[in-house]
């Protein structure tokens, strides 16, 4: 038997560098097997990310995840799938089954993983069969092939009649140079050859182990640069609020999994849609509860990973449950994305629920009083536009993409030194609600910076701005700017003592 070739798939710098659905001219290659066989290691592996949640939890990965490999010069897309059992009728399996057919559809050729470490079983044939009538290129991947002692064991899964067999460990690494070259010989060459990166070391070829493939203390995945022409859009709130159903309703299409079960999106689901030029990277993240209220790894790490996409994005749209009103975890994310320095607008999601299909008795809802609550209820949001809707029903959707380039544009809003001082000379500081010992006098100020908008003020004092004072100029700023959607901060510079200058 030939020994394994170890090899590391050149992948790091473009996922992190490039977004991947993005790079829709590379041939697509699904990663597919029964649960727990090791998928997302695999794929985590060559796509030298942390994109998919791994643990030993049998099913962690439900939606399809994207990522981006490179091997010798060549570069091809990849999607990870949640574990497949064919005949499993449960809601959740069956979910997971039409995600991953989607996949199947999709690519240009399948890798097959099975667990070389346990029997053949009757899944393994199952699915083995419902890939072979796709007529699409297959290979076998047989996994957790850590020691060359089990390389005989690989051999059993040859009965799966697949012509391409290749042992491999996706966690030590061992066997990829061979599963990337088998993959790329199946795959149809193109003209899109990898780019090179002159201020980036070289990809290391036909090295081995796990500390080359991944930092071994990185427990977040890792998310995709952005393109410069595209906003990320993170959608984020608590679980159960209809989070994947507004993605698949601004999308057009059953992009995640859509159940009453909380938690079901652990994975941050993402998918590109471009609306009169402009291109939106929806983000569904897991539904974020408080660190006392998640038990399984699964779930901890889901909200890690949620936290980490709303810090990548420009735009977050906090999705509200309109049935439940708004609740404390609605504040403490809103919060998260206020203090991140997100753009934000608040969906009011389920509105038809509590208008025209109320059923527990109770008169219809009325917007303008939902409102002033919700504005009570999060009263550190109050420059935040909010948006009532039904994603099941496809109500006010358009205003969803509206709002979003609005408060976009408005991120990047830059005000110039002489109009911010025009202003300055017109505020009326002395109604601002600020004890004496703490009042300062801004000499002039001026935008340092977007995304968010961030203001340098020049004070004639060395002292930290009161919070009434910078809610006050706050205040006064977007009465007269704008900056809807937008957070803004401040930083004090203080005139320095003549004894000093």
């Amino acid at each position: 038997m030939t020994p394994i070739k170890k090899g590391i798939a050149s992948g790091a710098r473009n996922s992190r560098r490039r977004n991947p659905a993005a790079d829709a001219r590379w041939p697509l290659v699904a990663i597919v097997g029964r649960p727990n066989v090791g998928k997302s290691t695999l794929f985590n592996h060559l796509t030298r990310s942390r994109r998919s949640i791994v643990g030993d939890e049998p099913g962690i990965t439900r939606d399809r995840i994207y990522g981006v490999v490179e091997w010798a010069g060549r570069n091809a897309r990849l999607v990870d799938t949640g574990g497949v059992l064919p005949s499993d009728q449960e809601f959740i399996p069956a979910e997971i089954f039409r995600q991953a057919k989607v996949a199947f559809d999709e690519a240009v050729a399948v890798v097959m993983v099975v667990d070389g470490r346990t029997e053949l079983a009757a899944p393994d044939l199952e699915l083995a069969r419902l890939l072979m009538r796709l007529g699409k290129p297959l290979i076998l991947a047989v996994n957790k092939m850590d020691v060359e002692s089990l390389l005989a064991q690989a051999e059993n899964y040859r009965r799966l009649g697949f012509k391409e067999m290749v042992p491999v460990s996706a966690e030590h690494g061992t066997g990829i140079g061979d599963l990337l070259d088998a993959m790329f010989a199946v795959l149809p060459v193109d003209d899109f050859a990898a780019e090179d990166d002159e201020d980036e070391e070289p990809a290391t070829m036909e090295k081995g182990g796990a500390e080359e493939a991944l930092p071994e203390e990185e427990e977040i995945p890792s998310i995709p640069a952005k393109a410069p022409d595209e906003v990320n859009v993170a959608i984020i709130g608590r679980p159960n609020v209809g989070k994947s159903t507004l993605l698949n309703a601004l999308t057009g299409k059953a992009r995640a999994i859509v159940s009453p079960i909380a938690g079901t999106t652990r994975d941050a689901v993402d998918e590109l849609v471009e609306r009169d030029g402009q291109k939106f990277r929806f983000i569904d993240t897991a539904g974020i509860r408080r660190k006392g209220k998640t038990h399984e790894m699964a779930e901890k790490l889901s909200v890690l990973m949620a936290r980490k996409h709303l810090e990548a994005a420009d735009v977050s749209l906090l999705v509200v449950d309109a049935t439940a009103g708004v609740l404390a975890g609605d504040a403490t994310i809103g919060g998260y994305a206020h203090e991140s320095g997100r753009s934000m607008a608040i969906v009011v999601n389920k509105w038809d629920l509590v208008t025209t299909k109320r059923t527990d008795g109770k008169p219809p809802a009325d917007k303008r009083v939902f409102e002033e609550q919700l504005r009570y209820a999060l009263k550190f949001l109050a420059y935040v536009p909010v948006i009532f809707v039904s994603a099941v029903e496809g109500q006010n959707i358009e205003q969803v993409f509206a709002t979003v380039v609005q408060v976009a544009e408005e991120r990047q809003k830059r005000i110039g030194t002489g109009q911010m001082n025009r202003f300055l000379e017109r505020v009326d500081f002395e109604r601002a609600p600020v004890p004496m010992s703490r009042r300062m006098r801004i000499l002039y100020m001026t935008q340092a910076g977007v995304a968010p908008p961030t203001f340098v003020l020049f004070t004639d004092r060395d002292v930290k701005l009161h919070f009434s004072y910078e809610r006050f100029l706050e205040n006064q700023i977007r009465e007269a700017f704008g900056f809807e959607g937008s957070p803004i901060r401040f930083k004090i510079r203080a005139r320095k003592p003549r004894s000093q200058r």
